[in-house]
């Protein structure tokens, strides 16, 4: 799926009062929608769908047929029922595209197996396939397109793009214990639909905060091979106004941060004398000669922290388009992070955020996948972990980028510090050093 950008959810009271203060630690974006939202009958008598009957309903939409076939099922035949542009489609607001569902771990002892950890707590990584395909659902139930007949299936796909940013609140959540994912649409471009989506877990009666997370997802065509125009998303009170005003901010800071990348600027200043002070620092002062460099004291090489592992994806691991899940390959890099957060720190490492999850490719079912996670930047107790995800040909070996992750975890203890051997390790050094800075709030995001 394509997903966008994830913000740290607040709070969620009397089930229809949806509100997002201001973080009190880090210097995350954040909604404030504090109005009554209407229309929710299902949430007021509690007649919430599981998740797993948000997939059913999903292939139900799609016109799909359960169980994995070779051969790609065409679905050549909805694009007659296309609109042209989106003035053929009703306008939506904000508080209509409300869409909750649960995920029932109180009643359903198999499904506990599947979220529990070794600690008794909810796998994150289960948590973000979740929210990977209910950020998809919010943006396929905003699509209302009166071209479309009623017994005909949606012409519509929906594939994940982004995930901008997501930040954990301090509350574990439990293995035994129903958690419910809610979320919106924050915003629309002519084929692309952000969705704001946000977990919370039952605590004697009361709903806890986990995370929220906002995605970006692309409206694409019954076969795939164009955008299709969505629905306008129009303001209906200040409330909603904020909202749009917000995404636009995240908007500019996308492309501001995408113009400033290393790969496409030359570090600032006061970045270049950092990476500078790495050199002077390995230099051995018994053999000052540029060419020999020896490591400092309390640090490692940055390469030595790095794992990898490799993936044959099978037909379990589809989504909708029988290309490999976007939340499967989102499990499977956070558990590869905290592993190289584990090794590093020697302690078990607490997720803080996910930042800039960029989906490049689609991955193909049956393909070689190889994740590979390092630390690219310490500061104090804090790591910053990145996870490249690379599909390699067996035939020629070429290896091509799908997926870049980055992670912060937090350890209980210091932090080695890392040091950068070539000059591509210092630009993956400064890049860590501009993620932690930004999600901790150390810098302007604009």
């Amino acid at each position: 799926m394509i997903i966008y950008k994830v913000m740290r959810a607040q709070c969620l009271s009397a089930h229809l009062k949806i509100c997002f203060p201001k973080p009190a630690v880090f210097n995350v974006s954040s909604i404030r929608c504090n109005q009554t939202l209407q229309g929710l009958e299902l949430i007021q008598n509690g007649e919430l769908l599981t998740i797993a009957e948000v997939r059913k309903k999903f292939m139900d939409l799609m016109g799909l047929q359960a169980g994995f076939r070779t051969l790609k099922q065409s679905r050549a035949h909805l694009l007659q029922y296309l609109p042209a542009s989106q003035d053929e489609l009703p306008t939506r607001t904000i508080k209509e595209t409300f869409q909750s569902a649960i995920i029932p771990l109180s009643t359903n002892v198999r499904l506990q197996e599947k979220y529990v950890s070794v600690l008794g707590h909810v796998r994150a990584g289960r948590l973000m396939e979740d929210m990977d395909i209910f950020a998809a659902w919010v943006a396929m139930n905003y699509i209302k397109n009166p071209k479309q007949p009623p017994d005909v299936p949606t012409p519509y796909v929906i594939v994940t793009v982004l995930v901008d940013q997501i930040s954990f609140t301090d509350f574990v959540p439990k293995a035994q214990a129903d958690i419910r994912l809610s979320g919106i649409v924050s915003s629309v471009g002519r084929s692309s639909i952000e969705t704001t989506v946000w977990l919370e877990q039952q605590q004697h009666g009361q709903w806890q905060k986990i995370t929220s997370a906002i995605f970006l997802m692309a409206a694409r065509n019954a076969n795939i091979s164009g955008s299709a125009p969505v629905n306008k998303l129009v303001a209906a009170d200040d409330e909603e106004k904020l909202i749009l005003a917000e995404a636009e901010v995240r908007k500019k800071r996308r492309h501001f941060e995408d113009s400033g990348s290393v790969l496409n600027k030359v570090p600032a200043p006061d970045e270049q004398h950092v990476i500078h002070n790495l050199f002077v620092n390995s230099v051995d002062m018994h053999n000052p000669t540029i060419n020999r460099r020896v490591l400092p004291p309390g640090t490692v090489w940055m390469a030595d922290t790095k794992r990898s592992n490799i993936i044959f994806s099978h037909p379990e691991d589809r989504n909708l388009h029988n290309k490999v899940f976007g939340g499967f390959l989102m499990r499977q890099a956070l558990e590869l992070a905290w592993i190289v957060g584990y090794f590093h720190s020697k302690h078990r490492p607490k997720l803080l955020h996910i930042s800039d999850i960029s989906f490049k490719k689609p991955v193909d079912v049956g393909s070689l996948l190889g994740m590979t996670g390092q630390v690219i930047y310490t500061e104090e107790n804090y790591m910053q972990i990145i996870v490249h995800a690379e599909v390699t040909s067996p035939f020629s070996g070429q290896q091509v980028t799908t997926n870049v992750f980055h992670y912060t975890y937090e350890a209980p203890d210091y932090a080695t510090k890392v040091m950068p051997n070539t000059y591509h390790e210092a630009m993956m050094y400064i890049d860590g050093r501009r993620h932690f800075q930004e999600v901790m709030g150390l810098k302007s995001s604009s």
